[in-house]
């Protein structure tokens, strides 16, 4: 295919942003963990990322699968606020994903955004993303990590992944594109940092609306999944808490964390 690209160092557009911190580990358990390790210490927000990591998880402690290659990363951010504002920063993170995937590879139409915490290239899994409390802060906010996995280089077989989940894609394969995790935290990282100061200076509206824009099977019946209750309806919109509204069949439904299948 003529469009594909062989990318071995990206254009990078963007400098570092001001005010995080930056680290990167040849080998770590997990970077959450690591992240958890250096809350203490730090001073402002951080990226750690590791080139290889032998202990990563993803949501509800599902092992995540980490070959050579591919980004394991996590922001840590000493103080992110609010609880409920903090947990917001999943639309943040992916926008910066979905930003950072097209910047990479120079194509929009590729990918799409799973609510809550995925990235979707040709509707397979390409990025996920782990959002975990760290601790208190005295004003009263939160310590948080974000752990953001990528498949830049390869992606787990089918039977790794929960059964009726998407699929998972690595972004070589599909796209031909070929990025060091280090150079896809330089697009990533000032991403981030844009989002998040147009989130905390104008609200979750300001994410909400691009976020719906790159949504995937929005408008389509979809299938929200919460322990041992299934819920089956249209995907209608995000609501401005970050809840999945689906409209079904007894009625309109907001769900505020659920594993979502198509």
């Amino acid at each position: 295919m003529a469009w594909l690209r062989q990318l071995r160092k990206p254009l990078l557009t963007n400098s570092w942003p001001a005010g995080y911190d930056r680290q990167v580990l040849s080998s770590i358990d997990s970077t959450n963990d690591e992240a958890r390790r250096q809350y203490q210490t730090l001073q402002g927000p951080k990226w750690i990322l590791a080139l290889q990591q032998t202990a990563g998880r993803g949501r509800r402690g599902r092992p995540w699968a980490d070959p050579t290659g591919n980004f394991a990363a996590t922001l840590v951010l000493p103080d992110a606020g609010d609880p409920a504002v903090a947990a917001l920063r999943s639309f943040v993170a992916s926008l910066a994903l979905y930003e950072a995937f097209v910047a990479a590879t120079g194509r929009e139409d590729l990918f799409t955004l799973k609510w809550p915490n995925d990235v979707l290239l040709n509707n397979g899994k390409v990025a996920g993303i782990l959002l975990e409390s760290i601790g208190a802060t005295p004003g009263g906010g939160m310590g948080m990590c974000i752990g953001i996995g990528v498949n830049l280089a390869a992606a787990p077989s089918t039977d790794q992944v929960e059964p009726g989940a998407v699929a998972p894609k690595a972004l070589f394969r599909e796209t031909g594109c070929r990025i060091t995790p280090e150079d896809f935290l330089d697009l990533l990282a000032p991403a981030f940092a844009r989002y998040d100061t147009q989130m905390v200076q104008y609200g979750f509206d300001a994410i909400r609306q691009p976020w719906l824009s790159r949504a995937a099977r929005i408008g389509e019946v979809i299938t929200a999944r919460m322990g041992t209750e299934s819920v089956t309806g249209v995907f209608e919109t995000v609501d401005q808490q970050g809840q999945l509204v689906l409209s079904t069949p007894s009625g309109q439904r907001a769900i505020a964390a659920a594993d979502v299948f198509f």
